[in-house]
């Protein structure tokens, strides 16, 4: 434990699709940040998910993320503020090292990635849970940022990167309406921020906000929860 924790910490479950700015964002909250995608399965595991009627592993369903040691990491982070995590590549879908995450003093942190939704009941239930967001915008602008930004961090073939862009831009507004549905708040950049600062001056969680979307169909929604 760290020595100078004297209470246990929270966190800011950041959620939002794949390109909606969550890591930009919870960099400028100037909190510590855990990085929720270096939790995703390694490519060789035999439990991925493929999108349906295609050979492409379904990086954006939620089975192909390691939910259990995800909450894992972020209760150890609350309890005791600090934690070992993987540092996954997803050029190579693999686990290439391990490091120490360490929040110090801090009470709150922010816990950011494209499946942050899918634990917001079990951190509500940890009691450790001070806020979730979702991050929602264009889906033109989301298609955009997330293909210049894969393009040139050379995470997958471009190929591959087009077809699941396109995919994501039509499944965009159902990701935001599931999440929502699981808990987040859905809102832009300047609110979130704000929403972080209140959590970190020690506000309560606001009620949970009526869905501003309709999800799609299940076999949709799973598969659309991207931020990869």
């Amino acid at each position: 434990m760290s020595p100078h924790r004297t209470a246990s910490a929270r966190v800011v479950l950041l959620a939002g699709p794949s390109g909606s700015g969550k890591s930009s964002l919870a960099a400028r909250a100037g909190l510590p940040v855990l990085r929720l995608d270096d939790f995703y399965k390694e490519g060789d595991d035999p439990t991925l998910p493929l999108v349906a009627g295609s050979s492409d592993i379904d990086w954006d369903s939620v089975l192909s993320w390691d939910a259990d040691a995800a909450v894992a990491a972020i209760l150890q982070l609350c309890r005791t503020g600090r934690t070992t995590v993987p540092v996954y590549s997803i050029a190579t879908s693999s686990v290439v090292d391990t490091e120490t995450l360490d929040i110090g003093r801090t009470q709150l942190f922010v816990a950011e990635g494209i499946f942050a939704a899918d634990v917001i009941a079990r951190c509500e239930e940890l009691g450790v849970l001070a806020d979730a967001l979702c991050l929602r915008g264009r889906p033109s602008t989301t298609f955009r940022r997330r293909l210049l930004r894969d393009l040139r961090e050379g995470r997958k073939s471009v190929a591959f990167l087009l077809r699941r862009g396109w995919r994501l831009m039509r499944a965009e507004r159902g990701i935001v309406g599931r999440q929502t549905v699981l808990g987040a708040y859905p809102c832009a950049k300047a609110e979130a921020l704000g929403r972080i600062a209140n959590a970190a001056a020690g506000s309560t969680r606001p009620r949970k906000a009526e869905p501003a979307e309709t999800p799609g169909p299940r076999g949709t929604t799973d598969s659309a929860n991207s931020g990869r």
